[in-house]
């Protein structure tokens, strides 16, 4: 094991020399040592899919040393991954290395679908706790129901728009039924380590959970990543979607976030979409319980935050 600095130093001091001796990584992860980093503040959701990926298949993932709290604050000490992400990388690929990465990641994600769901027609994370995903917004959501889930993907300042308001594949999607499956949602080529033309790791689970079987595939197009013969190879390693990604396409330009809290004002009139809570069943569970997880943590956060959006209450 590589030297560490200082792992019995407190964590302000640590996060503190690792900026000062390494090159910057992320905003929000530091290097710490030749072997490892840290990263936060991050959300719940992101040490439960860790965890659970890690006690559940052989994907590589980064291997979680600690949790750490600082405060309301939650940070992961993992091992740094050699290697590049997959969107520095990809114009300097061969074809042949290109099939060889995604060959990879054919197998890594057919791993996550493979997993049982704890029950069908479900959105949560991977402890069936509320789900975070940006292309929702910045707070929780969740558990829910698939049903409840789409409904709020349609939410809008002026209230939920009908989906046959949305068009076709709106409609149609969203009066189907899908199964459950374990979703990385954000496998965008960033988030995908390479090394020697192969994936090192898979990085980045702050959004994974349970989501309809859909979700991994619409999700991935969801990034800035535009070189064009991507998502050709892209499309060899999950099953394709391409209703649901039309209709997602449509959401994302009609209805923005809806998670989010938005006010829209026209004139003198005023339009409020609260965004997204946890699910009332899921906080009622909670409530007047003196409970010490993570979770805990979020609920002081919000309760001494001003203005959080990734806040457990609107």
């Amino acid at each position: 094991m590589g030297l560490s600095i200082g792992t019995l130093f407190p964590l302000r001091w640590r996060l503190w020399l690792g900026r000062l001796l390494f090159k910057p990584l992320e905003s929000n992860v530091t290097r710490i040592s030749l072997h490892r980093v840290i990263k936060g503040p991050v959300h719940p959701p992101e040490v439960e899919a860790m965890q659970y990926v890690a006690s559940h298949t052989t994907i590589p993932i980064p291997k979680v040393y600690k949790v750490h709290t600082l405060g309301n604050s939650i940070f992961i000490e993992m091992a740094y991954i050699r290697g590049e992400p997959l969107s520095h990388a990809w114009r300097t690929l061969t074809s042949d290395q290109k099939k060889t990465i995604f060959a990879d990641i054919k197998q890594y994600v057919s791993i996550l679908r493979e997993l049982p769901p704890p029950k069908e027609d479900l959105v949560s994370s991977a402890f069936q706790n509320p789900a975070q995903d940006g292309r929702i917004g910045s707070r929780f959501f969740g558990p829910m129901n698939h049903g409840e889930f789409h409904r709020l993907t349609r939410r809008h300042p002026f209230g939920e728009v009908p989906a046959w308001a949305l068009g076709h594949e709106v409609e149609k999607v969203h009066t189907s039924t899908y199964r459950t499956h374990f979703t990385h949602a954000d496998l965008a080529p960033r988030n995908i380590i390479v090394r020697g033309g192969r994936v090192a790791a898979i990085i980045d689970w702050a959004y994974s959970g349970w989501y309809p079987e859909y979700w991994e595939f619409t999700r991935a197009h969801y990034t800035g990543f535009t070189d064009e013969d991507y998502f050709e190879y892209f499309r060899s390693a999950l099953p394709c979607y391409d209703l649901e990604l039309a209709a997602e396409q449509s959401l994302w330009s009609k209805v923005e976030e809806p998670g989010t809290h938005t006010i829209l004002s026209r004139g003198e009139e005023h339009h409020e979409n609260p965004g997204s809570t946890p699910s009332a069943a899921w906080m009622e569970a909670r409530a007047g319980r003196q409970l010490t997880d993570l979770w805990s943590l979020e609920s002081r956060l919000c309760s001494t935050a001003r203005a959080d959006q990734s806040c457990l209450k609107p």
